[in-house]
């Protein structure tokens, strides 16, 4: 039985949330998922495009985006966060994507202050190296581009007001499917 459902979605967001880390930060191109009946970090598919993940992915845990999954997240750290880990994070932003799937937002966080001093200058999304924004969208983009059906068009990066709204709309969401 998984214990998922007992990690909060953080303790002040968007300036504390929870991120339970699915991918570390420069990973080879296999997709991992963890697995909500068990908790398991399981493969979903080796990816044919050879990209490495410019980021920690993850989840928050306890919500629920329009695609019908919790809350994708992008951490940007100054090393490869284990996959598996739970990391206490501050959202700065957000990138606006659609896929084959309908809408799927990714929230840009950094560790908090107290986990990453490397990164206390970053306080929004303008703070935030272009070249780093620039080589997400570039991996979003093309991350799927091999896959037959499966498609990505990203939109435009909007800062912490988005971000906490898409982040308190899927805390709202997974309540009340519940």
């Amino acid at each position: 039985m998984s214990t998922l459902h007992k990690i909060s979605p953080g303790k002040n967001i968007p300036n504390d949330i929870n991120v339970l880390i699915e991918i570390s930060a420069n990973s080879t191109p296999v997709k991992y998922e963890m697995e909500k009946e068990t908790g398991m970090l399981m493969v979903d598919r080796f990816m044919p495009t050879a990209m490495f993940y410019p980021g920690n992915y993850g989840f928050i845990p306890n919500t629920l985006s329009n695609d019908g999954d919790p809350v994708d997240v992008l951490v940007m750290s100054p090393y490869p966060v284990q996959a598996g880990c739970l990391i206490r994070c501050r959202a700065v932003g957000v990138l606006q994507m659609t896929d084959e799937s309908g809408e799927d937002y990714k929230i840009l966080a950094l560790p908090i202050e107290k986990l990453c001093i490397q990164f206390a200058h970053i306080k929004t999304l303008e703070d935030v190296p272009q070249s780093f924004k620039n080589e997400l969208s570039h991996f979003f983009e093309n991350y799927k581009k091999l896959e037959p059906g499966k498609w990505v068009k990203i939109g435009a990066w909007l800062g912490i007001d988005a971000a906490t709204k898409e982040i308190q709309e899927s805390i709202e969401r997974f309540k009340v499917s519940a």
